[in-house]
């Protein structure tokens, strides 16, 4: 692991951590284990008592079956009635116990292999053969006893009784019962003797182990405490140093281990807080700045809108005279018309003549007017289908040059390919080009010549290229910039053409802007002007298979 200052550290305080856990781990386990094994030396004295106490029991229910035996030979004897199914149920008993005997006999040989134990097994096996030969012989002579012995007497009963019960093998069995119960009982205080010494044991060994697995941990508790206090001292003065904005604030720890990283670390922290805090600061400044700059752009923008307000307020007002003079015209021409006697046809249709060009003017005016003063393109409602160019300007052609008839100039066509498919308005693509063509024999000379041409181009994508040039009297560079603001026209055009609201240009860029194309002046004072309209082509399906 690296720290940030580049020093590499070998983990040592996580091998420490890791090394007391080690150590307290194997001490539980080596606990663990002596107390699987003291249990399991419990549990083997405790099944000895427990089987030594069985066979005694055992010996117990012999003698005491055999009395009841006795009993019921005296009854026999002496006629008083006892059952033959008593005796057998007696019988079975003893003879189910000294089974079970036999098989804790075997259990004690394989729990208990001492020598002093092997010689009480060798008396416990006799004690049990012999007592298995008794049950036997009292099982035959039981038997013969169907019938009471008419003429009996006490002392013949009592001799027989003896016989049959009390020898065996040439053994007494009263004798060799009191043993094997005295044999037993030792032999169960032995065992209860050494579970206890084995409990002692076992809670000695239980308040040693849990005494050293408590010291350890203390030790080792103790051991983490003392080396963990400094450093932890360290790194919360450092951390409550950066929390109160103290950010030269260093923590001064040389340690080759975990602490020493994160000393390290939050060194390193304070170093990047105070390099971002700077940043900040310049960041603020520099956003200061860009405020004052923007208050100062927005000041200006907000002198140009006032400017551009005050036009709007004279364009009105020039808007308003160019009303107020054809429709002057029109009153003055149909006063005069209607004044006096009758006049002659010819002299009311020249009135008729003045009247329509002023109504025609009147109405230009007024288009001009109500285009202005919509505010965006969506207004216009453009109605937007795929649009024959060829076809548009064959008929803009047309019109045109009946309009530079009227002016004693000349609309030339230089030519356009097939072809020329653009989405848009058909009406408003005509007076689009009707703008730039009247402009242009507005402005020429007397007999000038105008063109038009169009042609197709590939920038982006497929765009026509459509040309109004005439050979007129030219823009000033100065002006190039300010032509397509509304209201404004060149000085040399007010010199040249009296009448006019400069509005034809706003509204062609409005057009071609709404098409998705643009318009573009190209001039030279005294020389003539070229306006380019473009505009995007459809492209057709044989093109996007191409």
């Amino acid at each position: 692991m690296t720290t940030p200052s580049g020093t590499t550290h070998s983990g040592a305080f996580r091998r420490r951590i890791t090394l007391a856990l080690a150590a307290l781990a194997t001490i539980a386990a080596l606990q663990g284990g002596f107390a699987i094994w003291a249990v399991g030396l419990a549990e083997h004295h405790v099944l000895r008592g427990r089987v030594a106490a069985d066979i005694k029991q055992g010996f117990t229910e012999l003698w005491f079956n055999k009395q009841q035996l006795r009993n019921w030979m005296a009854e026999r004897q002496f006629g008083i009635g006892a059952s033959e199914a008593r005796r057998d149920a007696l019988l079975l008993n003893m003879r189910d116990v000294l089974r079970r005997m036999n098989e804790l006999a075997e259990q004690a040989i394989a729990l208990d292999d001492g020598v002093a134990a092997q010689q009480r097994h060798a008396q416990r096996r006799e004690a049990l053969l012999i007592l298995g030969g008794s049950i036997d012989q009292l099982a035959r002579g039981l038997a013969s006893l169907n019938q009471p012995s008419p003429g009996l007497d006490m002392t013949t009963a009592w001799h027989i009784a003896n016989e049959l019960f009390d020898n065996a093998e040439g053994r007494d069995l009263r004798s060799l019962l009191a043993e094997s119960l005295d044999r037993e009982d030792a032999s169960l205080k032995e065992k209860r003797a050494d579970t206890d010494d084995t409990l002692v044991w076992l809670q000695r060994l239980w308040i040693g182990t849990t005494a050293g697995l408590v010291l350890a941990a203390l030790v080792i508790a103790a051991g983490f405490a003392r080396a963990l206090r400094t450093p932890l001292m360290a790194l919360a003065t450092g951390a409550a140093a950066l929390r109160d904005g103290q950010l030269s604030h260093r923590i001064s720890m040389e340690r080759a281990d975990e602490f020493g990283e994160v000393a390290h670390s939050m060194n390193a922290m304070a170093e990047e807080l105070s390099a971002h805090r700077a940043r900040e600061r310049e960041a603020r400044q520099a956003l200061e700045d860009q405020v004052a700059s923007r208050t100062a752009e927005l000041t200006v923008a907000l002198s140009v809108q006032n400017e551009a307000e005050a036009r709007r307020r004279q364009l009105f007002a020039d808007i308003s005279h160019e009303l107020r003079t054809p429709t002057t015209a029109i009153r003055g021409e149909a006063q005069v018309a209607l004044r006096g006697n009758d006049k002659p046809a010819a002299e009311y249709q020249q009135s008729l003549r003045r009247i329509e060009d002023a109504s025609r003017q009147l109405a230009a005016t007024i288009d001009d007017l109500l285009t202005m003063a919509r505010s965006d393109i969506d207004s216009l409602s453009l109605r937007k289908t795929p649009v024959d160019l060829g076809a548009v300007l064959g008929e803009v052609f047309s019109l045109g040059h009946a309009i530079a008839h009227a002016q004693g100039a000349v609309l030339d066509r230089k030519g356009w390919p097939d072809g020329l498919t653009a989405l848009g308005d058909a009406d408003r693509l005509r007076q689009l080009l009707l703008v730039l063509i009247d402009n242009a024999i507005r402005y020429s000379h007397p007999g000038g010549a105008v063109s038009l041409s169009a042609r197709r181009i590939e920038r982006d994508g497929p765009v026509a290229e459509l040309m109004i040039e005439d050979m007129g009297i030219g823009i000033e560079e100065a002006e190039l910039s300010k032509v397509f603001n509304r209201g404004h026209r060149a000085p040399n055009a007010h010199l040249h053409c009296a009448d006019g609201s400069g509005l034809g240009l706003p509204i062609a860029r409005v057009l071609a802007r709404g098409h998705g194309g643009d318009i573009e002046l190209k001039s030279a004072l005294g020389r003539g002007t070229v306006a380019i309209v473009t505009l995007p082509l459809v492209i057709s399906q044989m093109e996007k298979r191409a």
